[in-house]
């Protein structure tokens, strides 16, 4: 267990050592390194939304002093290392790798549309266990690089079970033959108490509002004993379901006492209603339906498309282009006129990021066609981009900014984007600041709302998986863009994936489901006062719906009332009288 007095938070452990190769060695058996200065202080930012480095939220912006190339690189592996004090490096504590990367040439080959390399930063340690000579390796963050396009920032981070004996960032993964630039390069440890501390703050901006109550007595109320409860919250939570979960008791207690929303894990998607052409069937969505309404839960329709290869069924593999057009459409009117008015959200082509079945075989058009034809059938529902890693910063097929273009070319083709699903599929450690960056840019797309739709937090430790779903939790819920969280189950062995469960299978509540149901009771308000001279009753709350019960010497009287979100005070006559 690491001690609060080993850890120096937000101080860089790689401080630079007066700036040219001081401190870096190079990766690979051609690869020379060289030091430059970069002359234009204002060049390009790739991605050109800046975002807060420590737990202090000073803008980061690539500095322009100095930067080192690594060059005539053979393999993507070759790079560039810089060693990490070992010694500085604590169990236990989440550390974030900040920096900014650039590449120059073309080498063997580019990610993507051939304007772009992946760019990827990880940490070498050495635990002496004497397994692998070359020690074990830790995911730091990577960055999709423009050519010739400025510089990009990398934002990751890791956290160690073990106190390593050599520990050492590399840069690398690039193609040979590519040169890879790094400037700025930084690691710390996270101060999670004091950015939990500022989140308090911009949460109490973003979900409370000033309310007046009005009792309709006037001065005669004056005195009387108030009590304000909340009874539900705006901002909603939600879990995946599945036919065989409702079946559990235990599971459902848990679902309807702490969820306002549900998501079908498997059954709407196509290759569960129609996994034979021909063949459809809505039994097992119908049944979740059902479960839903009767128990006053909403639901979000996943997915009517699944854009990755795997995830579709074969025989829509097999079709020729006339055909699986005349499929696409099947499928939207056959979902979409069924349940109509019955979804409140759709994911209409699932993974776009990470696959592009329906556009390679039926062109670019055929997405905002999705969307406008599901608008068409379903003008109520709110139509998704859905996609995962966008949160984490180590995918650079899921940067936010390629996420706001997608959302941007999609609306150029005439679809109704109206919300941005970012799954949260998330494996330790969990770095708040990166989410925080990458909400800040999807912020941007738009205006269009987030949702965290598909949130696990998958870590065999189950003190630590209760303490990085509070940082994911938290940084949604102070984040003015995000509208919603919805959890991808709950409950062992009724979810996709191990060791993020909140529920053991015997139905009990483990450290993070403690943690969870915590965060729950601090989001909601309870006021107890006196009702002034002027029948005036002032208190702060969260945005959702209330009861106020007034006791005075004549009696007591309960009345419900609601707070909507807005800056100024919000003035309510009660019209109570006793």
């Amino acid at each position: 267990m690491a001690l609060a007095h080993e850890v120096a938070f937000d101080v860089n452990l790689i401080e630079d050592d007066g700036g040219g190769l001081a401190g870096w060695a190079p990766v690979g058996t051609r690869t020379a390194l060289s030091a430059h200065a970069e002359r234009d202080t204002a060049m390009l930012i790739s991605g050109a939304v800046v975002s807060a480095a420590g737990p202090n939220q000073r803008v980061r912006r690539p500095s322009g002093r100095s930067y080192v190339v690594a060059s005539r690189r053979a393999d993507k592996e070759d790079g560039l290392r810089r060693a990490v004090p070992a010694g500085a490096l604590v169990p236990r504590v989440t550390y974030r790798v900040v920096g900014w990367v650039g590449v120059q040439g073309q080498g063997e080959g580019a990610s993507g549309d051939g304007r772009h390399h992946a760019v990827r930063v990880g940490l070498r340690v050495d635990d002496d266990s004497g397994d692998d000579e070359r020690g074990s390796w830790l995911d730091c963050g990577a960055a999709r690089v423009e050519v010739g396009g400025g510089w990009a920032e990398i934002n990751g981070a890791f956290r160690l079970r073990a106190r390593p004996r050599v520990a050492a960032v590399h840069v690398h993964g690039a193609p040979a033959g590519v040169d890879v630039k790094v400037m700025d390069l930084q690691v710390f440890a996270t101060d999670r108490k004091a950015r939990f501390t500022q989140l308090k703050e911009e949460t109490d901006k973003v979900r409370k509002r000033d309310v007046i109550l009005k009792l309709g007595g006037g001065a005669t109320m004056a005195g009387a004993s108030i009590r304000v409860v909340q009874l539900e919250n705006r901002f909603p939570f939600g879990s995946c379901i599945n036919k065989t979960a409702i079946r559990n008791p235990k599971f459902v207690d848990f679902f309807c006492d702490n969820f306002d929303w549900a998501v079908f894990e498997n059954e709407l998607k196509w290759y569960s209603t129609e996994p034979q052409r021909g063949q459809i069937s809505y039994r097992d969505a119908d049944e979740l339906l059902d479960f839903c309404h009767r128990h006053g839960k909403s639901a979000r329709g996943h997915c009517i498309f699944w854009a990755v290869d795997g995830d579709v069924q074969q025989w829509v593999k097999d079709l020729g282009r006339d055909d699986l057009a005349a499929a696409v459409q099947g499928r939207l009117h056959g979902l979409l006129s069924r349940y109509a008015g019955r979804f409140r959200h759709y994911d209409v082509n699932n993974e776009m990021l990470h696959g592009r079945f329906y556009r390679d075989r039926l062109g670019d058009g055929v997405a905002p066609l999705m969307f406008c034809e599901a608008a068409r059938l379903d003008p109520a529902a709110r139509l998704f981009v859905n996609d995962y890693n966008v949160l984490r910063g180590n995918d650079p097929n899921a940067t936010p900014e390629k996420y706001v273009e997608l959302v941007d070319a999609l609306r150029r083709g005439g679809a109704a984007v109206g919300g941005i699903g970012v799954q949260g599929h998330m494996d330790s450690p969990v770095a708040g600041q990166v989410i925080r960056a990458a909400l800040d840019k999807l912020a941007a797309a738009g205006g269009a709302p987030i949702w965290i739709t598909e949130l696990d937090v998958s870590e065999p430790d189950v003190g630590l998986r209760a303490d990085d779903l509070e940082v994911v939790l938290r940084e949604a819920y102070a984040h003015a863009a995000v509208e919603g969280v919805v959890l991808w189950g709950f409950m062992e062995g009724q979810m996709w994936r191990r060791d993020a469960y909140l529920v053991d299978a015997d139905g009990t509540v483990n450290e993070a489901g403690q943690r969870f149901l915590q965060l729950q009771r601090e989001w909601r308000s309870d006021a107890l006062g006196i009702v002034d001279g002027d029948g005036r009753f002032k208190f702060r709350g969260f945005h959702g719906t209330y009861v106020a019960q007034v006791k005075a010497a004549t009696g007591k009287m309960l009345k419900t009332f609601t707070v909507e979100k807005g800056d100024d005070s919000l003035e309510l006559d009660l019209d109570i009288e006793i």
